[in-house]
């Protein structure tokens, strides 16, 4: 976590911005939750432990910890924009299920190797790329069409 909390203070002097307790507390909550945090779910958990921090603050310190490249921003298309970790972890895509919401972190070496051979075709310098692919779970296709 030393290293992350290191990169954040780095983006931040960049930014001519200042270190605040607030701001590190708000990082530490983040670092802490290894799940897909939604602004409002980590506003619930700091909370409890700060109420002196406000919503406002919480969202714009996850604009900041993404800015650092500490978190990416996911969207499981139900509206509800979340952030995972980003820094230090390997990449992953993701199998959304359009019914009840489950989703799956997936990787597969012969899909990334595809990728990197497709912009190596195009003569294109890839610098980051998500895969979301929506469809339906093994437990939702079983249900009636009605359902989905």
């Amino acid at each position: 976590m030393q290293k992350e909390i290191e990169l954040f203070r780095d983006g931040l002097k960049k930014n001519n911005l200042k270190v605040t307790r607030q701001r590190l507390r708000v990082l530490e909550a983040f670092l802490k939750t290894e799940k897909h945090v939604s602004c409002d779910e980590l506003y619930r958990l700091i909370r409890g432990e700060h109420p002196e921090i406000g919503y406002a603050t919480v969202y714009r310190t996850l604009k900041l910890i993404q800015e650092a490249g500490l978190a990416r921003e996911v969207d499981f298309g139900d509206k509800v924009l979340r952030l995972e970790h980003e820094y230090g972890h390997k990449h992953h895509d993701h199998l959304i299920c359009l019914a009840c919401g489950k989703f799956f972190e997936v990787f597969d070496p012969d899909i990334e190797a595809l990728q990197e051979k497709l912009a190596k075709k195009q003569n294109f310098t890839p610098v980051r790329h998500k895969m979301d692919i929506f469809g339906y779970c093994q437990k939702c296709q079983g249900k009636s069409a009605s359902c989905v």
